[in-house]
């Protein structure tokens, strides 16, 4: 029992710091965020609401100029102001933002903000207890290694977690009655409207793929046009 109390105490220490960032989160956009109430917009996310046999799904604007969309660990769901902005310069459409947000509820109705605590905690066991290990062996480089490691098994569950909250919107998208041809739109120009660099194929450049916290636009395309054909056979 002895030998794992620093384990177990470094489980509790991450626990601690991922409610403190949650709490910080949700001060920080509580204090720069307003309803969501947009006459073009606002009467979609009813229709998402009555496909799931709810109330009108309540969204907030947050007042930042980046093009996201965002699930709060209590549950909330943000859409920034520069997603607004470019639906005001029709930019982009309604039914691709009420994709982002029923995307953004497949996060909640997953619980993947919660789970986000197990996994920054395994993380941090990863990286302590294999930096330890390979030090010894591989002074300098092994901590580095580590970090490599934990960063990885991060990421893939990042882009699991992607996967799932498309899917779970494809079905409601599909439900509604909007189809998932408004999902599929703004996936392949996303980059674009987030002013990021382009790239050759739709494929990730900069970093390594399997690093990434976001599948490639053109794999979660592919992934959801699956799901369609298979929904649309007899």
């Amino acid at each position: 029992m002895l030998k794992l109390l620093p384990i177990l105490l470094l489980i509790a220490y991450c626990a601690a710091v991922w409610f403190l960032s949650a709490w910080r989160l949700k001060q920080e956009l509580t204090r720069k965020s307003t309803p969501l109430s947009h006459p073009r917009l606002t009467p979609l996310l009813a229709r998402l609401g009555e496909a799931l046999d709810l109330p009108p799904i309540r969204a907030h604007v947050y007042h930042v100029d980046e093009v996201n969309g965002l699930a709060a660990p209590d549950g909330r769901i943000f859409l920034t102001r520069g997603f607004i902005t470019k639906l005001d310069a029709g930019e982009v459409t309604p039914e691709e933002l009420a994709s982002v947000v029923a995307h953004e509820l497949g996060h909640v109705a997953h619980g993947h903000a919660r789970r986000r605590m197990l996994d920054f905690a395994g993380q941090n066991v990863i990286r302590t207890v294999l930096g330890g290990t390979l030090g010894r062996f591989i002074p300098g480089i092994g901590p580095w290694i580590a970090g490599m490691v934990a960063s990885a098994v991060a990421a893939g569950l990042s882009r699991k977690d992607e996967y799932q909250a498309d899917a779970y919107a494809a079905a409601l998208m599909t439900k509604a009655g909007f189809g998932t041809g408004p999902q599929v739109d703004l996936l392949a120009r996303l980059e674009q409207l987030a002013g990021r660099p382009s790239r050759h194929g739709g494929r990730p450049a900069g970093p390594v793929a399997w690093l990434a916290s976001h599948p490639p636009s053109h794999r979660r395309i592919a992934a959801i046009r699956a799901l369609d054909a298979r929904w649309r056979q007899p």
